[in-house]
């Protein structure tokens, strides 16, 4: 599954997280399924968990190897960030999860202007903990409408920064939009990753 990759590949660059770096082209995995909850009010949720196991570790060259439920084995590089590197060991897990919701209300005849305001934040493990982090964004935002595609259900939003399609799901929702409406909306993404010693997972 594409998000499961990216955010796996981010998170393991290796704490502190890549949400930030984590912003491709594309629009977020959350776009491609928003639910109308409310006349003129739209949400969608995506949440993602993946769970890896330490197969190898280099401590002198700071890599580490992962394997995922499937068995296939991924090296990744460990951040010079982490403080608490040296106490992974093999068999530990390491535990990621992943989330984006969007929430936004309908503006019919637009006139606002568009914007965007960006707010976050972000945490480590206290020294002598297992390595974690976690990090999480908010993005209030206005867009215009720049077109609907009743056919295949799709809305197109330019922001200030970026232009985004998204996915309605409920098509008589999406009868309410018309190209020069805008959207008023927030926007946010949180990622954590923890390592799970080998010896709790084994008092499961």
């Amino acid at each position: 599954m594409r998000i499961l990759h990216a955010i796996t590949s981010a998170a393991l660059v290796l704490f502190p997280l890549a949400v930030a770096a984590q912003q491709p082209a594309a629009p977020p995995p959350v776009a491609e399924g928003i639910a109308a909850v409310g006349p003129g009010k739209f949400a969608g949720i995506m949440d993602a968990r993946v769970t890896l196991s330490v197969e190898a570790i280099d401590k002198a060259g700071r890599t580490i190897v992962l394997k995922d439920s499937k068995g296939e084995q991924s090296k990744f590089v460990v951040s010079d960030q982490v403080k608490n590197f040296d106490q992974i060991k093999v068999g530990d897990l390491v535990v990621i999860s992943y989330s984006q919701e969007l929430l936004m209300t309908l503006r019919k005849g637009g006139g606002q202007l568009r914007e965007r305001i960006d707010s976050g934040q972000q945490g480590t493990a206290a020294p002598g903990q297992m390595p974690g982090a976690f990090e999480s964004k908010e993005v209030a935002f206005i867009a215009d409408v720049q077109q609907v595609d009743r056919k295949k259900g799709t809305v197109t939003l330019r922001g200030a920064l970026r232009t985004v399609t998204l996915k309605i799901k409920d098509p008589q929702q999406l009868k309410l939009i018309s190209k020069g409406d805008q959207v008023e909306g927030v926007f946010s993404e949180a990622i954590a990753v923890a390592v799970v010693p080998a010896a709790a997972k084994a008092r499961k």
